[in-house]
């Protein structure tokens, strides 16, 4: 599987003088381990996600390890559900496979995130691309739709809080 997603375009709105530089920048965050960034966002995700995650969608999602590239920024992240919470799913390797990779540009997941825009619309407008397993695609997908927005809008730089 190619875990590079040959998307070059610069982000929307970039001024074109930035374009040569933006992506000497991409192409450095592409070498990067991709431990530390995976890191952050599992303890991200266990204050933002964890605790609105339904336990059936946490047993179907346990163990499996999914991986999120921002294709503008060339940045990937490789996660898992372990028993006590999100986890950083390392490097490639033997046994180390992601059975879902999903990629989409970084205003594609703030759209998602902020629930603008629908992930089957960001889909078929191949926005978002999802490759692997397809069942597990769609316990995801359909469990991110029921929690709803992660990050509304106005929101500034503190994710959505859980509803009580």
């Amino acid at each position: 599987m190619n875990h590079r997603h040959p998307d070059r375009r610069v982000p929307a709105g970039l001024p074109p003088f930035l374009a040569p530089l933006h992506l000497r920048l991409r192409g450095a965050v592409e070498r990067l381990p991709v431990g530390p960034p995976s890191l952050l966002a599992a303890r991200v995700l266990d204050r933002v996600l964890l605790p609105r995650l339904p336990d059936d969608a946490r047993r179907a999602l346990e163990g499996h390890c999914v991986e999120l590239a921002v294709t503008d920024f060339g940045l990937r992240v490789r996660l898992r559900i372990a028993p006590h919470g999100f986890a950083s799913a390392g490097e490639d390797g033997p046994g180390r496979e992601a059975a879902l990779r999903i990629a989409a540009s970084g205003a594609g997941y703030l759209r998602l995130l902020r629930g603008e825009d629908d992930p089957d619309r960001l889909f078929f407008e191949r926005t978002l691309v999802m490759e692997g397993d397809t069942e597990l695609g769609l316990v995801l997908k359909n469990t991110l739709d029921a929690i709803g927005p992660l990050w509304p809008r106005g929101a500034g730089l503190r994710p959505a809080a859980r509803a009580r």
